[in-house]
């Protein structure tokens, strides 16, 4: 049975990608990363997610693959994610589909503000 956790930032799947389409799987997690391209990443940013999800996976490994335990995993990227953007390793992509600054306003430096809001 396909498990998910789906939150606005990160998708994780009970299954594999075969031939674009999912394949149940009791072994394989399949992670999607800001699939409304809400964020402009860099490769560098990317690779921190995969390894903080390589990092979770395998702190609940020997753990049940239940529902709860993909979204608790799903919860802490998220978390991780906005982690990124506060500390500008990420920004909004002003170019996507929609604006939706589901993690807060971007912040804007300007000279009058530069130092005031760290």
């Amino acid at each position: 049975m396909l498990l998910k956790s789906t939150t606005r930032h990160i998708r994780i799947f009970t299954a594999e990608i075969k031939d674009q389409q999912f394949v149940d799987s009791d072994k394989v997690l399949t992670l999607d990363v800001d699939p409304d391209n809400e964020f402009e990443w860099n490769e560098d940013a990317l690779q921190k997610v995969y390894r903080k999800f390589d990092e979770l996976v395998e702190a609940n490994s020997g753990e049940d693959l239940t529902e709860y335990n993909i979204r608790r995993i799903g919860s802490d990227l998220e978390h991780f994610t906005r982690s990124l953007l506060q500390k500008g390793e990420i920004s909004y992509n002003l170019s996507g589909r929609f604006r939706n600054y589901s993690m807060g306003l971007p912040k804007v430096e300007s000279p009058e503000s530069e130092g005031k809001y760290l």
